[in-house]
């Protein structure tokens, strides 16, 4: 359905005006209902956006025949199933989806889509997913700050699906697009010497970040606590949690790669992105060159 649902607020016809002044607790009650009113409506356009966005990103990229990657995140998952639906119509035919996680491979089952690993091979002729943050200009994007259970899969398999993908599109929300990004970088690491590999991270951003192990329970810490979160790789996660805006996200991730029992980090860059920006009332389609999409 290439339609949002909206949700409206009606009046009944039949409620009660108050003659008298309402009380105190009234009152209160009043207000938490329209900020409930408001909270509502203000996520309902936030998922309208991400709708244009992602319908968007199907509409200009994707064309029969493709082999797709599918990311992960909100803005995906609406991107797929508006895919599905595009499919069912018969306006795209021949699609292959290459899923980045065993819950987009279920939706995308649901959705319609025929689905391979990425572990098969097949070329990816184009990939979309969420961005945790953009880099303003270079297009530089950071994934893997959402939280994740212990036996879960990490953010390697579709950082690797984003990689070897012909062309890509992360799509992302307004505020998500900013120049010095602040905020963690999560950072892959082997679990036996992950002490050491922190150390040497701290050294590295000494001044400019913290190293905190992620927790599966519990609150984060330099130490991720009594129950450190575990990936089904079998690694630990840091969050490099940058207290002074990044510069220059290229070098953070070449400073990392340079680091012993580093396997992987959640910066995706030297490739040639597309940033599918969510704003109020428009989509952009930025490229390094230009604000505006050029001929796909």
């Amino acid at each position: 359905m290439e339609a949002v649902a909206r949700a409206s607020i009606a009046a009944s016809s039949h409620a009660r005006v108050p003659l008298c002044r309402p009380s105190q607790r009234h009152a209160a009650r009043c207000l938490r209902g329209r900020r409930s009113v408001a909270c509502a409506a203000a996520a309902d356009a936030d998922v309208v956006r991400l709708f244009d966005a992602a319908k968007l990103t199907v509409d200009e990229f994707v064309k029969s025949g493709m082999v797709v990657g599918l990311g992960s995140g909100a803005a995906s998952g609406l991107a797929v199933q508006y895919l599905g639906t595009r499919l069912r119509r018969g306006s795209l035919t021949g699609i292959v989806g290459i899923p980045s996680s065993v819950i987009c491979a279920s939706e995308a089952e649901k959705a319609g889509i025929k689905v391979r690993s990425h572990e098969e091979g097949a070329q990816i002729d184009f990939a979309f997913t969420d961005a945790d943050v953009i880099e303003e200009g270079t297009l530089a994007a950071v994934i893997g700050r959402g939280k994740i259970e212990s036996g879960d899969p990490s953010f390697i398999q579709e950082k690797g699906i984003v990689k070897s993908a012909d062309k890509v599109a992360f799509i992302i929300d307004n505020d998500k697009y900013v120049s010095g990004i602040e905020g963690s970088i999560p950072v892959l690491v082997k679990s036996g010497n992950w002490i050491d590999t922190a150390e040497e991270i701290d050294d590295l951003f000494l001044g400019d970040a913290e190293v905190w192990r992620r927790p599966s329970i519990g609150t984060a810490g330099p130490s991720g606590g009594d129950f450190p979160l575990v990936t089904k790789e079998g690694h630990h996660i840091l969050d490099v949690i940058f207290t002074t805006p990044i510069q220059d996200l290229g070098k953070v991730a070449e400073g990392l790669e340079k680091i012993v029992g580093v396997v992987d980090h959640g910066i995706i860059c030297n490739t040639t992105p597309y940033a599918v920006i969510a704003s109020k009332g428009e989509v952009q389609v930025l490229d390094r060159k230009s604000s505006v999409i050029p001929n796909t």
